[in-house]
C-alpha cells in the first residue's frame, strides 16, 4: 500500500495565522511558537513561525498549562487592553465632571501615558479624539437644558460654552438645529405628515419646510405617529396636502419594488457622527450589505462599531437611510427597528432587482 499523507486537521487555522486574521472563520483560537515560548492571537503582528514549531490551543488557559507565556504585543489575554479601556472610561469621567476641558497633557498625566500615546488610545477606543468627546458632551448638556426650557445665554453658560456665538457657529454640527429650535423642542415648526398603506403594512412619512423628517412603517399609524411627536414634542403635526403625494408614492412603491435609491430632500438632525453614519449609509449601493465594523472602518473610526450601530438605531428615515444595508459581521441580520424578518425581505427584494 502506497503511503498517503494525512490531512493536517489544523490547515484552517494554520492558514488563518499566515493571513494574519483576526476573526478566522474557523472560530476562535490562540497559537503557540514552541522556539520562542510564547502564545498569540492568530492576528498577531509578529512574524509568522514555521509549521512545525506552532502548536494551537482553544484558550489562554490551555497554552498557559502547556507552559507558554502570553505574547506582548498582540495581548492574547486582554490585560493590557483591559487597562488602556479602563484608562480611558477615567478619562471621560474626567471629561464628563469637568465644567471645562481637561487638557490632553492633564488626560494623558492622569491615564499614565505619553499625550501622544494616550490620544491614539482614546481616539482607538471611542472612535472620537478627547476634544471631540468633550464637545459631545457639553452639546448633550446644552440639549438638556434648552429641553428643560432655560434661556439660550443660561444654557450656553451652564454647558461650557465661552458664548453664545461658539454655539451659533455651527449649530448644526452640535445639535442638528439651532439652539432656539432645540429650546423649543419643534415649537414653531409644522411637520406635514401623509399615511399610506404599503407592502408592509402602514406607512408614515413626515416633512418639515426643509425635507422628509420621518419615515416609519410596519407599525399601527398612532404608533407611527407617537413616534414622530416624540422626536418633535412641541412641533404642530398637520395632514399633508397633495404636495407630499408624490413622495408618499415613491416610498411605497420602494417598498413593494426596490429597483432604485430614494431620491428625497431630507431633514436630517443628529449629531456630527449620527450625520456621518447616516451619510455612509446612504453611499451602500442598492442590493449590497456591509458590515457594522466595515462601515465604522469606511468612516474613518474603526473602533466606532457599537457607536456606528447606535447612529442605526437612531435613524429617523428608514429606507431612504438605508440603515438594513447593515448586518453582523458573519452575514447575520442582527437587530431592525421595523424587525428583522422585514429587514430580511427588503434584502432580498434588493438582491433580487439588482440581478
Amino acid at each position: 500500500m502506497p503511503d498517503t499523507l494525512m490531512p493536517d486537521p489544523d490547515a484552517p487555522r494554520w492558514q488563518a495565522v499566515l493571513a494574519r486574521d483576526p476573526a478566522p472563520a474557523c472560530g476562535a483560537f490562540l497559537y503557540a511558537v514552541t522556539t520562542q515560548g510564547v502564545f498569540c492571537r492568530p492576528g498577531c503582528p509578529s512574524r509568522a513561525p514555521l509549521r512545525r514549531n506552532t502548536r494551537f490551543f482553544a484558550d489562554a488557559a490551555g497554552a498557559e498549562a502547556a507552559g507558554f507565556r502570553a505574547c506582548k504585543r498582540c495581548d492574547p489575554k486582554g490585560q493590557r487592553a483591559a487597562l488602556q479601556a479602563e484608562a480611558v472610561r477615567a478619562a471621560c469621567t474626567m471629561i464628563e465632571a469637568a465644567e471645562t476641558m481637561p487638557s490632553l497633557a492633564d488626560l494623558a498625566q492622569r491615564a499614565g501615558y505619553a499625550r501622544h500615546h494616550f490620544l491614539r488610545l482614546f481616539r482607538d477606543i471611542t472612535g472620537v479624539t478627547p476634544r471631540s468627546y468633550a464637545e459631545g458632551v457639553r452639546a448633550r448638556r446644552l440639549q438638556a437644558a434648552l429641553a428643560e426650557g432655560d434661556r439660550v445665554a443660561e444654557a450656553v453658560a451652564g454647558a461650557g460654552f465661552g458664548s453664545e456665538s461658539r454655539v451659533y457657529e455651527a449649530p448644526g454640527r452640535l445639535l442638528g438645529m439651532t439652539p432656539g429650535a432645540a429650546r423649543r423642542g419643534g415649537a414653531g415648526e409644522v411637520i406635514r405628515v401623509a399615511h399610506a398603506a404599503s407592502a408592509m403594512g402602514p406607512l408614515l412619512v413626515g416633512a418639515t419646510a426643509s425635507g422628509i423628517c420621518f419615515i416609519g412603517f410596519a407599525e399601527p399609524p398612532e404608533a407611527l405617529e407617537g413616534d414622530l411627536r416624540a422626536r418633535f414634542p412641541k412641533a404642530r403635526i398637520v395632514p399633508a396636502g397633495e404636495e407630499m403625494e408624490a413622495a408618499l408614492r415613491q416610498v411605497a412603491g420602494f417598498i413593494a419594488e426596490p429597483v432604485a435609491a430614494l431620491a428625497l430632500p431630507l431633514d436630517l438632525r443628529g449629531t456630527a457622527f449620527q450625520r456621518q453614519v447616516w451619510e455612509a449609509l446612504q453611499r451602500i449601493p442598492l442590493g449590497e450589505t456591509r458590515s457594522y465594523a466595515g462601515l465604522a472602518a469606511e468612516i474613518g473610526n474603526p473602533a466606532a462599531v457599537r457607536a456606528v450601530a447606535r447612529a442605526c438605531a437612531r435613524n429617523p428615515v428608514a429606507l431612504a437611510v438605508p440603515c438594513h444595508r447593515v448586518v453582523g459581521s458573519g452575514g447575520d441580520l442582527t437587530g431592525y427597528r421595523w424587525g428583522v424578518p422585514r429587514k430580511a425581505a427588503l434584502l432580498a427584494a434588493e438582491a433580487k432587482a439588482r440581478r
